[in-house]
């Protein structure tokens, strides 16, 4: 038997490329993580809702339908799903967008580019530099920041660009002030050094910058992160018998499992 091999189509910055050799050689082993996927906890007196995805776990974006119209909603992409006899088994807003829906920074969907990537400052959360992609690969998952993803882009099956970074190799964002008295409800995504679990979280109470990148290094031990949006944030978390209502979205990220699961 031939010793097997992988090949990515396009190179990896070492970082990334350690930690996606890691996250590979755990794969043929690694559990799926979704089983349960989401938890609450309380962290400086602020609760929130983690969701934890594992590298055996079907994780996509989501952001319209064939024909072009967005999906909007966690209900219409279920919709999609079971014509193929899938499901949700979560699912988050996924990256900031525009008032027709559209992602205002890259985005990758089944390896193909919707959306290019932006990696000029400007105003808003979004320009507030470093910002970064989340991207989910064949062997692991990788937070990356956009200058450093244009310049050697990675071959990722699903990608979404948002920003500021909240974390940048366990450092927090340098422009974060621990008494920022900007406080909403937000969410954003981190990924463990070794690239296998990639974490969502949301909060549940109103939060600031500081404190909330901090809950990704200090609490969840993850030493990227990225922010994906505030105030609209929304979860679908079934097992925690959630499914938030509101305006609707562009960009969402879940995992899918079988109908009926």
């Amino acid at each position: 038997m031939k010793p097997c091999s992988v090949t990515l189509q396009h190179p990896i910055p070492m970082r990334m490329m350690t930690r996606f050799s890691l996250a590979f050689l755990v794969y043929l082993t690694a559990p799926h993580v979704s089983a349960e996927p989401c938890r609450d906890l309380t962290f400086e007196g602020v609760s929130y809702t983690v969701c934890d995805v594992g590298i055996t776990d079907d994780l996509r974006l989501f952001q319209a339908r064939p024909d072009g119209t967005a999906f909007g909603s966690f209900a219409a992409v279920n919709d999609a799903l079971a014509l193929t006899a899938g499901q949700l088994g979560f699912a988050m807003n996924a990256g900031m967008f525009h008032s027709d829906r559209r992602p205002v920074g890259l985005l990758i969907i089944d390896g193909k580019e919707l959306a290019p990537i932006v990696t000029s400052d400007g105003p808003g959360n979004f320009g507030l530099l470093p910002n970064g992609v989340f991207c989910i690969a064949q062997t692991g998952f990788a937070v990356v920041e956009s200058r450093a993803f244009k310049a050697v882009p990675p071959d990722c099956r699903h990608a979404t660009q948002s920003g500021p970074m909240l974390v940048i190799d366990g450092a927090l964002h340098p422009k974060f002030l621990p008494t920022s008295d900007s406080l909403h409800i937000r969410n954003g995504v981190g990924v463990s050094a070794d690239g296998a679990t990639a974490s969502f979280v949301i909060s549940n109470d109103t939060v600031n910058f500081h404190s909330f990148a901090r809950l990704f290094r200090d609490v969840l031990g993850l030493p990227d992160a990225l922010y994906l949006d505030g105030s609209i944030s929304r979860l679908y978390a079934p097992n925690l018998g959630r499914h938030d209502a509101g305006f609707p979205m562009g960009p969402m990220v879940g995992t899918v499992q079988p109908a009926g699961q």
